[in-house]
């Protein structure tokens, strides 16, 4: 593994010599990786669009991330901005140095890369998804060639600012695509009830924290990554808690449970399942009113103080995203509609 983290150190090193006037490029596809984009502007899309394809986006990114938690637990993977500083590879004279970024400081295991593993699975859903409704070959070239140009920048983003070494990357890459792929041969999640929807998030959440017992148990501590990430960072500041490897988790079962609750809920059924689900102007006012109300909802800060408080309102969070974007404010728009057409008659 030294051989391959001095030569991700290189490589590191030649982007962020040859390449910085690109910051601000490569930190925006870095943001266009970052999994929480899934919830609060590819998801609110897609799924006015296709019920189908974004219930399918929620249950990819869902269990995704969960794989690439245990993934890192399991590999316990360096990263590049702390790693450089502890290794004993180098004299204290030729120690590389590495720009650190407001987005470097991510405090879980590095292996495998968490933001490349939610953007390859979420637009992998999206061209599949784009191809199923239009098969031209030439939109197929353009589609694929369009991903791999995402993907690519994306994994280069997050190498550029020294939170992860390539081959991270690369596995997180193909294992995001691979985890979408196997959704296509799971179609009981289209129609699933709200009770399979809570088995699936107590199994993920039980398995996670007997996994973690487990290690703990081994004594290997599986949140050691957590005491680099403060020691080396840069800036304090730049830490965050949203960061930490549970934060994901409770931030995904809020996601997942918060779809179960809003695709069986009554409001849901009588707005989009109803004569409103072929209404294309219906559609458009709930995409828009969606991204509108995320876009305010994500200005909401949530008190750090306490961890456990942190983690509680994320999964409340998370619940609520889904729950308002397909339940409550498509009941809200169709109320609408319904009493303008009243008045009209």
């Amino acid at each position: 593994m030294d051989f391959i983290h001095i030569l991700g150190v290189q490589t590191i090193q030649h982007l962020q010599n040859n390449y910085k006037e690109y910051n601000s490029f490569l930190s925006l596809m870095s943001a266009v990786g970052d999994p929480r984009n899934i919830f609060s502007v590819y998801f609110p899309l897609w799924f006015h669009l296709s019920h189908d394809v974004g219930t399918k986006m929620i249950w990819v990114a869902v269990v995704g991330d969960w794989f690439n938690l245990i993934f890192k637990w399991v590999l316990s993977g360096q990263r590049p901005y702390w790693w450089v500083h502890e290794t004993h590879l180098f004299q204290n004279g030729t120690k590389p140095h590495l720009d650190q970024f407001h987005i470097t400081c991510e405090t879980g295991p590095g292996n495998p890369s968490g933001h490349a593993m939610g953007s390859s699975c979420v637009w992998y859903v999206m061209v599949t998804a784009t191809l199923n409704f239009a098969r031209f070959h030439l939109l197929r070239s353009v589609l694929w060639t369009a991903f791999w140009v995402i993907q690519i920048n994306v994994c280069i983003s997050r190498v550029f600012i020294a939170t992860h070494f390539p081959h991270q990357v690369l596995l997180g890459l193909a294992i995001g695509m691979l985890v979408a792929e196997a959704f296509d041969h799971i179609p009981c999640i289209y129609n699933a009830s709200l009770k399979l929807y809570l088995q699936v998030n107590m199994f993920l959440l039980s398995f996670a924290f007997c996994f973690y017992l487990l290690l703990k148990f081994l004594d290997f501590d599986p949140l050691w990554s957590v005491a680099k990430a403060k020691m080396w960072c840069a800036n304090p500041d730049w830490i965050h808690l949203d960061t930490m490897p549970f934060a994901g988790l409770w931030r995904n079962l809020g996601a997942l449970f918060g779809l179960g609750l809003a695709v069986n809920s009554e409001m849901f059924i009588q707005s989009c399942k109803g004569k409103n689900g072929c209404n294309n102007i219906f559609k458009l006012m709930c995409m828009a009113a969606n991204l509108t109300f995320l876009q305010l909802y994500d200005l909401i800060n949530m008190p750090t103080q306490s961890e456990a408080l942190f983690y509680l309102l994320s999964f409340c969070k998370s619940a609520s995203v889904p729950f308002g974007v397909i339940a409550v404010i498509p009941y809200c728009v169709h109320l609408l509609i319904r009493d303008d057409e009243r008045k009209l008659s």
